[in-house]
């Protein structure tokens, strides 16, 4: 479907409901007396994404597909965020993860988990952010992840 990293977005591990995305343009302003404010255009603001969808972890990921994706957020890296089609989008940070359990078994495991993940674009110009060679430390053990 599409990879963020080595993350696998996907029916059996965390597949979104849809893509939300957003592009803004920054305009600093300069108030005038006695008329309106004068802008001038500044550049492109804060690319961001959001990717919603549903567990259901009697057939789909579980919260150990959330658990993958906060340890690459704990990197403070930025990961190559590849649409279905093998388009790079670009370099993401993930800048939040919410999680909501609902609907509960028995022995209290959640039977749908909705989650969201947040995306931020990074400046592809600063290597430094970007997740590089030390993300092949993160592949030993996480099932979403592509070998």
């Amino acid at each position: 479907m599409m990879a963020l990293g080595f993350f696998v977005f996907g029916l059996k591990t965390a597949s979104p409901d849809s893509v939300d995305e957003q592009i803004n343009w920054r305009h600093a302003s300069q108030n005038r007396v006695g008329s309106n404010p004068a802008y001038q255009f500044v550049g492109q603001g804060p690319q961001t994404a959001k990717l919603p969808g549903v567990l259901y972890p009697e057939l789909t990921g579980g919260t150990e597909q959330l658990d993958e994706l906060r340890k690459m957020a704990d990197t403070g890296k930025a990961w190559p965020w590849v649409d279905g089609a093998g388009e790079l989008k670009g370099y993401y940070f993930i800048t939040d993860i919410e999680k909501k359990s609902t609907s509960f078994f028995p022995d209290g495991t959640a039977r749908k988990i909705e989650f969201s993940v947040s995306l931020t674009r990074a400046d592809e110009n600063n290597s430094e952010n970007l997740a590089g060679n030390d993300v092949l430390s993160m592949t030993g053990g996480m099932g979403g992840l592509v070998a």
